[in-house]
């Protein structure tokens, strides 16, 4: 194969959700339509690649002129909630629910020693940091229920053990729409240690 094309397909692949038949078909479709394809998407990316950055406060994907993002200035937001994330998408995700409106800090990863991600590679040093500063009255940890995502939950937990901060994580349990049936044997212990009560019809 000509080697522009497969790099195209090469780089394609390394993104999330592309692998190698699905990277061919993206790329020979860029190229076979170049005009309304390939020139529109370069433009794209030169476009991202000059504005976009992290937000310097939060963590979250702005632009370079709005450094700090909306999310970290509207005053319509909750200065005593802080909700920390693992990764820049998890807050558009969280955003995206309108559960939340608070503030937001991503850490930019997870403790994993298998990926040699140390404490000195997340932005845990700037969390305690604003929870000193800030007037945050809760931290809402937004991390992964897998072994790593507890692992660095408890570590935070640690470093906040001597604030006032009320630290919370999300509830664990049975997805929307889904039954006892489908669920994992963590699911079920997470979700019966965090049962709610239920509350009846009143009558008047």
């Amino acid at each position: 194969m000509l080697e522009p094309l497969d790099n195209l397909i090469h780089t394609l692949s390394r993104l999330p959700g592309f692998g190698r038949r699905s990277s061919e078909r993206a790329a020979l479709a860029l190229v076979r339509r170049p005009e309304t394809l390939l020139d529109p998407l370069v433009q794209a990316l030169q476009e991202a690649r000059a504005g976009v950055c992290l937000c310097s406060k939060c963590g979250a994907f702005t632009t370079h002129d709005a450094d700090p993002c909306a999310l970290c200035t509207r005053a319509d937001r909750d200065d005593g909630l802080l909700c920390v994330v693992e990764d820049p998408a998890d807050i558009h995700t969280i955003e995206t629910s309108g559960a939340f409106r608070g503030r937001y800090h991503a850490l930019m990863g997870k403790l994993s020693p298998g990926r040699q991600t140390g404490v000195g590679e997340l932005r845990i040093a700037a969390l305690v940091q604003r929870v000193r500063e800030e007037r945050i009255r809760e931290v809402l940890l937004a991390l992964s229920t897998d072994l790593e995502g507890d692992a660095t939950a408890g570590y935070i937990a640690a470093r906040l053990r001597d604030s006032d901060v009320r630290l919370t994580r999300l509830a664990f349990g049975l997805p929307c729409g889904s039954g006892v049936s489908y669920a994992d044997p963590l699911t079920l212990r997470r979700a019966v240690q965090g049962r709610q009560t239920v509350e009846g019809p009143t009558h008047d």
